[in-house]
């Protein structure tokens, strides 16, 4: 049974499956916990259905329950609760800019400007070529270092407004910075 919660979750016109794998996966994140507290699984769960389906849909809340056996009420609160899980389709790369006060203090807003523009979309759109999502974000804890810049997961900083237009070509040339 679908949970409502305080964001509408995209229902997808096509049944979804964990494949054999990622139910081995699974089971394995649930033998990390004991029996009476499935839950603590729920964020690698999420984790590896937004791996695998590209966001966190109604659908995918509703797998990752089933597969934990737990209500999926618990499983949509905490995808909708935390900002790394994508409630919606994303572009093929994630661009987050930290905006928090030390952040902004050290210029996030031209950072993030840059990144619309050479993006071609504001935050929290994706460009129109599919090619990137820009978000604005809260803390990443990189405060002394800002403007920190999340790009696919991968942490940069300080990212000023200037380094902008190499990151992006950097980026759609499929260069990695700090690969490890």
């Amino acid at each position: 049974m679908s949970a409502k919660v305080g964001v509408d979750l995209i229902k997808l016109d096509q049944p979804i499956a964990f494949d054999p794998a990622d139910q081995a996966k699974i089971r394995d994140m649930l033998a990390r916990y004991p029996a009476d507290q499935r839950e603590s699984a729920i964020m690698p769960a999420l984790w590896l259905a937004q791996e695998r389906f590209g966001f966190i849909s109604q659908d995918a809340v509703d797998l990752v329950a089933r597969s934990l056996d737990v209500d999926s009420s618990v499983v949509a609160g905490v995808a909708t609760f935390y900002t790394m899980y994508h409630l919606e389709p994303v572009g093929r790369h994630v661009i987050e800019v930290c905006t928090n006060v030390s952040c902004a203090l050290l210029g996030a807003q031209q950072t993030l400007e840059a990144f619309e523009r050479e993006c071609g979309c504001h935050a929290g759109e994706t460009s129109g070529d599919g090619e990137f999502t820009l978000k604005a974000v809260e803390c990443y804890g990189g405060c002394g270092w800002g403007p920190v810049v999340a790009i696919d997961g991968r942490y940069r900083e300080p990212v000023r407004a200037a380094d902008v237009s190499a990151i992006v070509q950097e980026v759609r040339m499929g260069v990695r910075e700090n690969p490890g």
